[in-house]
């Protein structure tokens, strides 16, 4: 059976992180729809240029058993997360990347995305790479100086720039 990957992409999202992944399943043959975590279908990179993706986060709440794995692009919405936490897109989106872990699917996220994960207590343990930036609010993972880390199902990279080191190893494991 075909693998497939739900990905959740904030507004605005960094179109560079983003596009490795989706070019890298498209170039493997997994599946992925991209959900953004807004209130509509619409989204912009961090670069200004304009994106649809498949579908908004609310409509992923009660799919997560359709995919084999989340990955989380990050992007300048996250810097300003805090001021934004309580919008129904946020909330969908920390009871989305909640409900994936606790049900042991692939983790995949760069810059912020480990912290993310943290944030929804599903990294008890984990090795995790971090961007800096965020490096202070990991309170349950262990926080690793590499620039990219695979533990168990988790796949974390400090920034879009080292995601390209994980990807082997992703396709490896969604292609098992």
């Amino acid at each position: 059976m075909a693998k497939r990957v739900a990905a959740v992409a904030v507004n605005p999202v960094n179109g560079f992180g983003l596009f490795q992944y989706l070019e890298a399943f498209f170039e493997n043959g997994i599946g992925y729809e991209v959900y953004a975590v807004a209130p509509a279908k619409e989204i912009k990179t961090n670069s200004g240029i304009t994106l649809v993706a498949d579908d908004v986060i609310a409509n992923l709440k009660g799919k997560e058993d359709q995919f084999d794995a989340l990955v989380f692009a990050c992007g300048d919405a996250v810097p300003v997360f805090q001021q934004h936490a309580s919008e129904p897109y946020n909330v969908d989106l920390m009871e989305v990347i909640k409900t994936f872990g606790e049900k042991g699917k692939m983790m995949i996220g760069h810059c912020a995305g480990a912290m993310m994960f943290d944030f929804v207590g599903i990294t008890a343990g984990r090795k995790l790479a971090v961007h800096p930036l965020a490096k202070a609010a990991i309170r349950n993972g262990v926080v690793t100086d590499e620039k990219s880390e695979i533990d168990g199902n988790f796949y974390t990279a400090q920034d879009e720039n080292s995601v390209w080191t994980m990807m082997p190893h992703l396709i490896e494991a969604l292609k098992a």
